[in-house]
């Protein structure tokens, strides 16, 4: 059990980096532009992942003290997008997971196994919210790689053809 916290914790620490090298290598438009109408743009992806952040925080916590946890709903309790430059936004993430992760690598296996009630989902155990996590960590990331993605897939010609599963409409 202790080789699946150490995997959860590596895959968490994956995304800061690749955070602050989208921050810090790519224009503050890009990262801006929503990629079609409707969709988040890299920046909005990263806001919900800092404030999501902040709520795993909290449900670690609150597993660890035997209580129940909240449901979040990312558009009424979220941050809205704009609060802050790009690269501030990474380093505020960055900052927060390196907690994140000192207080995972203080679990052990009869930790993963303490169960809470979630007010929307009933029972789940440590080990199934941190596994959602890692999930909700590595599919909003990807998911604004995939915005920045558009402005190249839409001006490389004839080689879109291989990315139609990437290439957002809008």
């Amino acid at each position: 059990m202790e080789l699946v916290i150490q995997t959860l914790r590596s895959a968490l620490a994956t995304t800061a980096e690749r955070w602050i090298a989208l921050t810090q290598s790519l224009p503050v438009e890009m990262l801006t532009q929503p990629p079609a109408q409707g969709e988040w743009s890299a920046v909005e992806c990263l806001q919900h992942i800092v404030d999501s952040e902040k709520v795993f925080q909290f449900r670690v916590q609150a597993f660890l003290e035997g209580r129940d946890i909240p449901g979040f709903d990312p558009d009424t309790e979220g941050t809205q997008s704009g609060a802050g430059a790009p690269r501030a936004l990474a380093e505020e993430f960055v900052a927060l997971r390196r907690a994140s992760l000192d207080s995972l690598a203080k679990l052990g296996s009869a930790d993963l196994a303490r169960k809470s009630k979630h007010s929307e989902l009933g029972p789940v155990t440590l080990s199934e919210m941190v596994h959602e996590w890692v999930a909700h960590d590595l599919n909003h990331t990807m998911q604004a790689e995939k915005a920045v993605m558009q402005p190249f897939i839409r001006a490389c010609g004839p080689w879109q053809v291989f990315f139609t599963n990437h290439l957002m409409e809008g």
